[in-house]
This record gives structure tokens, C-alpha cells and sequence, in this order.
């Protein structure tokens, strides 16, 4: 009789990099493909555990002098927005939400080039095409939303524009932020705050206890507004935290202190996918 083995995810770890948050550092990334009959199980089970999905890959930043990464979530119960973010909410009430099934369209390509070209001219997607565009929105071997946000143009048609959005995998335990963009002549209005007060209220409506935010990085001013939120929970020494404000989060780090590789990936606690 032929029996079929357990599929055991194999762990990888990238080249050093130059970082994309913090200049004169270098990133290192664990990872792991997301494919097969399993792999709703796997993103689910890793992204409890700070990994994060970029199409078919779950990855997790492995720095070898760097501790700077914090995977951050909003626990949905316990959030309530400040008195700015309520006012964030309130300039940003003309947009309608649409969500749909992950699908690249033209007019989704153009706005992110546009903000690209506002806001990271220089970064790692600047000079992504239409088609690798699609790939990223459209590759994912789990269950994915895109998310679209849209004003009432000013045309003589009323043709509705489209001024955000943002690519969500559906978690069992919530919402996972994987990528978004907005119109950058907005940026008055706060678009990026304005886009996960909105999935926290998605969570809420269909009864989902987090919100998961991506990597949150202390030093990088670029990613301050995460540490804003309230109800907020940082995953730190393997395990996740309540925010605290007097936590030194950008203290220095000692190399010797980060585990060999193979301590750390056996320390993962993978999901049951023998079955």
C-alpha cells in the first residue's frame, strides 16, 4: 500500500539586502513557499507567529544585527478611535467600499504608479510593470479581498474614481493588510489611517477579533502612524504583546543575542496539515 507523506514546509533564508525602512541597515528574510492543498492553513498558522504573505511566499524578517521589525494587529474589541482618527473618518466619508476577488485592473495599475511615484520613487516596486502588478495582486493561493475605495467624480456622467485600495487576506482570526495604495493628492485626509480604521470596522461587521497591520518599524518614520492605533499588539520574543509606550522598541541590538536559524525555525509552531 502507497501512503502519502506529510507535507513539511521547507524554510529558507534571503541574501542580505539593502533595508527598505531604515538606511545604512541590511535585512535578512525566513521564508517559506505558500502552496498546495495547504496553504490556507499554513498562512493562517504563520501569521500568528509575525510572518507575512507577498504572493505565493510567507516571510519574516531574520536581520542578523536588528531586532526592528514588530508584526503589529489591532485586537477589535477593545479599539476605539481617537478623537483625530473619528475626524479622519469623517473627511473620508464620501468614499464607497467595494470588495471583490482579487482581479488587476488598468485603472488600479495607474493609481499605484501614481503613488509610487509620490511617495517611494525610490523603493524596491518603482519600476514594477502592468504585469507584475497583476501577479501581485492576483497570485495568492489563499482567501483574498481587494479592497477599492471610490469618490464620485465631477464629470459630466458622474463617473466614479477610484482613490484607494488595498489587497486583505481573510484570516481565521481577521484581516491581514497585505498591500495598499491611495491617491496622493489626498494625503490631507489621512488615506492610510482612513483604510484600516475601515478594516477594522470590516472585522467588526463580520465578527473577525484582529486587524494585522504588517511590520511596524520604531525608527521609521514612515511607519509611525501604526503606533497610533489603540488596542495595539506587537509580536516580540515570540509571542504577542500589548503595545506599551515605554518600551524601548529601537534599542540597540547585540548580534550575539539573535538564534542560530535552525533554533528559530524550530521554534515555529507549524499547523496540523498532515491531514
Amino acid at each position: 500500500m502507497r501512503h502519502a507523506l506529510p507535507l513539511v514546509p521547507q524554510f529558507y533564508v534571503t541574501a542580505p539586502q539593502p533595508c527598505p525602512y531604515l538606511a545604512g541597515r541590511v535585512e535578512r528574510k525566513l521564508f517559506t513557499a505558500l502552496q498546495g492543498d495547504h496553504a490556507i492553513k499554513l498562512n493562517d498558522g504563520l501569521s500568528k507567529q509575525g510572518f507575512r504573505r507577498s504572493q505565493n511566499v510567507l516571510y519574516r524578517p531574520t536581520c542578523e544585527a536588528c531586532k526592528s521589525c514588530y508584526s503589529a494587529r489591532i485586537r477589535v474589541s477593545d479599539f476605539k478611535p481617537s478623537r483625530s482618527q473619528r475626524r479622519i473618518l469623517k473627511r473620508n466619508d464620501h468614499l464607497t467600499r467595494e470588495a471583490s476577488t482579487p482581479w488587476a485592473t488598468e485603472d488600479q495599475y495607474q493609481l499605484f504608479r501614481t503613488y509610487l511615484e509620490a511617495r517611494h520613487s525610490d523603493g524596491g516596486m518603482a519600476d514594477m510593470d502592468i504585469f507584475e502588478f497583476a501577479a501581485m495582486i492576483e497570485e495568492t493561493p489563499v482567501r483574498s479581498r481587494v479592497v477599492e475605495y471610490y469618490r464620485q467624480g465631477d464629470t459630466e456622467y458622474g463617473r466614479k474614481e477610484l482613490s484607494a485600495v488595498c489587497l486583505t487576506d481573510v484570516l481565521d482570526d481577521g484581516l491581514s493588510m497585505v498591500y495598499s495604495f491611495f491617491e496622493p493628492t489626498t494625503q490631507a485626509n489621512s488615506p492610510g489611517t482612513f483604510l484600516i480604521l475601515d478594516h477594522v470596522e470590516i472585522a467588526r461587521t463580520a465578527g473577525l477579533p484582529y486587524v494585522y497591520l504588517g511590520y511596524w518599524v520604531p525608527e521609521s518614520k514612515k511607519m509611525g502612524y501604526k503606533a497610533n492605533f489603540t488596542a495595539l499588539e506587537v509580536f516580540s520574543e515570540g509571542k504577542w504583546q500589548d503595545f506599551d509606550l515605554n518600551t524601548d522598541y529601537g534599542r540597540s541590538f547585540d548580534p550575539t543575542e539573535n538564534e542560530p536559524i535552525s533554533d528559530q525555525v524550530s521554534q515555529i509552531n507549524l499547523p496540523d496539515i498532515a491531514t
